[in-house]
């Protein structure tokens, strides 16, 4: 089913959407979009939904289930919270990509803005992934508790792959980024950690989904070196908030 998104408001758009699913569309090309916000939000029927043009905020959050193809860009919070699925996005997102997200995959052929994979999580049997492309602005998995990020710079060997203040605040999941990384560019609560071979097992899985998507050759990536950073700790700050028992007013 097509749906012409020339001149809709976001909330017409996405009740067509909604009406084009529950008629049982199997696949949904939304045309000329234009910034509209919340597109496939909160479906879990497996639906293909196909948008052409610029996708606004929040593109498949909370979203369970479907695969959501976005021909273009992509503006902030794209998968925010979602449960499963998939985002493959044929250009470039902005920030906070993946928010909370807890299950699914995020492909992005290009870059990403800043904090991409925000407390990111992995939920009981799922865990969440996200491949970019290109490069990452800083704050790449602050506070990440779960799940997997990649980093791949296809285009950017002579520079760095990441911003600064990677991982501050991560207390799960991994990390990994092609080329190195200093040690400089970690946010407290991160380190650069050994690849062992269930990483190369589960980035080769990840790159393979991803140049499957993108069609691009799987050895021209596997044949660099991989960076992992992982969490220090399962608890960062702990000790930040806990009340020490010599801190406890006495009682009067």
């Amino acid at each position: 089913m097509r749906i012409d998104a020339k001149g809709l408001s976001f909330k017409e758009l996405n009740e067509k959407v909604r009406e084009a699913v529950k008629s049982g569309a199997s696949e949904v090309e939304l045309v000329n979009v234009n910034g509209q916000r919340f597109i496939g939000d909160g479906l879990t029927t497996p639906v293909t939904i196909v948008t052409r043009g610029s996708a606004g905020n929040d593109l498949g959050a909370f979203m369970s289930g479907p695969k959501i193809l976005v021909k273009g860009n992509v503006a902030d919070a794209a998968g925010n919270t979602m449960n499963e699925g998939a985002i493959l996005i044929d250009g470039r997102a902005g920030d906070v990509l993946g928010h909370s997200m807890r299950g699914g995959k995020i492909l992005i052929r290009g870059s990403v803005g800043y904090r991409a994979g925000l407390h990111m999580k992995a939920y009981k049997d799922k865990n969440p992934t996200i491949v970019v492309g290109g490069t990452a602005e800083d704050f790449l998995g602050e506070y990440q508790a779960g799940g997997t990020i990649v980093v791949l710079a296809l285009e950017h060997d002579n520079g760095r792959a990441i911003g600064d203040y990677v991982g501050t605040g991560m207390h799960g999941g991994r990390i990994f980024v092609k080329g190195a990384v200093s040690k400089d560019q970690l946010g407290p609560g991160a380190t650069i950690d050994e690849v062992t071979d269930a990483d190369r097992s589960e980035l080769k899985q990840a790159v393979e989904d991803y140049c499957r998507a993108f069609n691009v050759p799987v050895e021209q990536i596997l044949s660099h070196m991989f960076t992992k950073i992982a969490p220090v700790s399962s608890r960062p700050f702990g000790k930040t908030y806990a009340i020490q028992s010599g801190d406890v007013p006495p009682k009067t």
